[in-house]
């Protein structure tokens, strides 16, 4: 069997394509997966390809085969409804290509660190050179600093926040989150066992400040969780007036910020001078990001920035398994530049793919759908103009690279019903027009027909 552009079979990269995909399925729906044609030619790679990475994540009971029907995930609800911990996922709802330019600089890297003096020399300080970059790269000042042993490494954003939740005795305390929000977010505070109260972004996007106000002054508020300049979903950066007001609201209440930093490498013209965390205390702050925003799939990492002593106890006792050698040399790719030379032609392609999506979609859905041109990230964030059924819309798009999520998966009280989400995966883009159209269709038909696809 081939090996892909990563270095690695191909088949594992299908594997970890699904996995995103399973990731992502509602377990109150069927969980259809696409068929063996359907992903190989989305992927590039043989029906066999496809096929070998059905049968091992079936083998693994990730996914089960329906006869003459294809390939489903094969949910388990009970046993994740009595597990501790969430499963690891990733820190983005599909997967993040890593540009050829920096898979080749991080194998090479790799190869030259496992050439040297043996294992020992890069597993010595197991991470350290990795946590000590990102502290660099989010110290402003003296007063506003960051050392090594405040940043925090784990193989997942939801287990990584768990795990700090209760590392600061969080469980069961009321926790004020600004959504619509990143689901992993909102899956772990609920893991936690946390009261989430929400404001919910009005119909221009912004934070309500209001509301926020109202909340932190009635509720014994322990943890608000705030974008960090760019609001995903919504695809809206956050103002500078409106990061000033939240930090003069907070500079009142004794609660931990979480500053959801996931995104911010994602906004289109880069990321502001100024961010939310600059004007907080830092002694009540809490910043939570993922190498794979900027590094892509090959550092599919979480990490956590916190002066809180017993945190790093907590996660070292979780045991989280980061290759010593990938991190030594993603470290190295931080400290030659690389990263950041990168970061500049990411954020232009990213933003000419969006506004392809924008175009597209106003001209084929302009009449069911209101969008907003994002100035960030990878989704487009709609109005639907009259109600529609989500499961017709979803079938309609199964398999072509194009994925709807209804906007109330955003929160966990229900808010933001008639919004959706849009993300395009797909290749060629000729293959988006066609994807609107069938969707078109779907919105068009009304929310009670039951009749066949």
């Amino acid at each position: 069997m081939g090996r892909c552009g990563r270095g690695e079979f191909a088949y594992q990269a299908v594997c970890r394509y699904i996995e995103a995909l399973i990731n992502q399925a509602d377990p109150t729906e069927e969980g259809r997966l696409p068929s063996l044609r359907d992903l190989a030619a989305r992927l590039k790679v043989s029906l066999a390809t496809v096929q070998n990475a059905y049968r091992l994540l079936e083998h693994q009971g990730r996914v089960r085969s329906v006869p003459k029907s294809g390939y489903f995930v094969a949910f388990d609800a009970r046993a994740r409804e009595q597990s501790a911990w969430p499963r690891s996922r990733p820190a983005f709802a599909l997967p993040m290509a890593t540009p050829m330019a920096l898979e080749r600089a991080l194998f090479a890297q790799e190869r030259r660190l496992s050439r040297q003096s043996g294992p020992s020399s890069w597993r010595s300080g197991q991470g350290a050179l990795l946590r000590h970059v990102l502290a660099a790269r989010y110290t402003r000042s003296s007063g506003h600093s960051w050392n090594a042993e405040h940043v925090h490494l784990a193989t997942d954003v939801q287990a990584l926040l768990v795990t700090l939740l209760r590392a600061l005795r969080l469980q069961g305390a009321t926790a004020v989150v600004a959504t619509p929000c990143c689901r992993r977010l909102l899956e772990a505070l609920r893991w936690a066992g946390m009261r989430v109260l929400e404001v919910p972004a009005g119909d221009d996007g912004a934070l309500d400040l209001d509301r926020l106000a109202q909340l932190l002054a009635c509720e014994r508020v322990r943890l608000v969780v705030l974008p960090s300049c760019l609001a995903v979903p919504l695809g809206r950066r956050v103002s500078l007036s409106d990061q000033q007001a939240v930090a003069h609201l907070l500079a009142d209440h004794p609660a931990w910020l979480l500053e959801n930093d996931l995104d911010s490498e994602h906004c289109f013209g880069g990321p502001p001078a100024m961010h939310l965390r600059d004007g907080v205390d830092i002694g009540r702050l809490l910043v939570l990001g993922s190498l794979e925003a900027t590094v892509g799939a090959e550092g599919p990492y979480a990490y956590l920035l916190c002066r809180q002593t017993g945190v790093e106890e907590a996660i070292a006792r979780r045991g989280f398994l980061i290759p010593p050698l990938r991190q030594q040399a993603i470290a190295q790719l931080y400290a030659k530049g690389e990263v950041e030379a990168w970061l500049p032609r990411m954020r232009s392609e990213l933003q000419v793919s969006m506004d392809h999506l924008f175009l597209q979609v106003e001209s084929c859905l302009g009449g069911r759908l209101v969008v907003a041109r994002p100035e960030g990230g990878r989704v487009l964030w709609g109005r639907l103009r009259q109600p529609v059924n989500h499961g017709h819309a979803q079938v309609a798009v199964a398999g072509t690279g194009l994925t709807i999520t209804p906007g109330e998966r955003f929160s966990l009280q229900g808010n933001h019903m008639g919004y959706v989400a849009l993300t395009w995966q797909g290749a060629p883009w000729e293959a988006l027009e066609h994807a609107l159209h069938r969707l078109d269709r779907a919105l068009a038909r009304p929310p009670d027909d039951g009749a066949a696809e």
